[in-house]
């Protein structure tokens, strides 16, 4: 596993671009699975479905703010956050508002994303925890992260 992309192992060979673009029909897909269950822990400590939607719009939200900054800045130092701490708020959220949240962000990161590239690729950021990476590592780490949640989503919708 990358230290700069904790996610990479989730990368299956597709093109990262058609990862980020399935992404929110995948977990329409899921949630349409889930049923009324999309509020029930899997686990005990385990997010439910709709926890993980509602963590996957607040990430875009991160990765919008990421990305720009690195596009607008010279090399800038991004500011982690603790996902335990954020999903505090998630309670009683509709999945279906997230879901929306989620899919409205992706696609104006997607038109960022691809206005940017190739040319931007190599553009560098510092994240405090990881260490130096590209504009590309920080959409690979996307790819990775919407792959490693869509498996959760999956097996909770698979478990209904």
């Amino acid at each position: 596993m990358s230290t700069l992309n904790p996610y990479d192992s989730f990368l299956d060979g597709r093109p990262v671009d058609s990862i980020l673009s399935e992404t929110a029909a995948k977990i329409a897909e899921y949630l349409a699975a889930t049923g009324s269950n999309e509020h029930k822990n899997p686990a005990p400590g385990k997010w439910s479905a709709a926890e993980i939607v509602c963590h996957l719009a607040d990430c875009e939200v991160v990765f919008a703010f990421r990305l720009r900054q690195t596009l607008a800045e010279d090399g800038p130092t991004i500011q982690p956050f603790d996902q335990d701490k954020w999903a505090r708020t998630y309670s009683g959220i509709p999945a279906g508002l997230a879901l929306a949240t989620f899919a409205e962000l992706r696609n104006w990161n997607l038109r960022l994303i691809r206005a940017s590239l190739p040319a931007a690729a190599n553009r560098k950021m510092t994240h405090p925890e990881r260490g130096t990476m590209t504009f590309q590592t920080v959409v690979e780490t996307m790819a990775g992260h919407d792959l490693n949640h869509l498996a959760q989503l999956k097996r909770i919708a698979e478990s209904r």
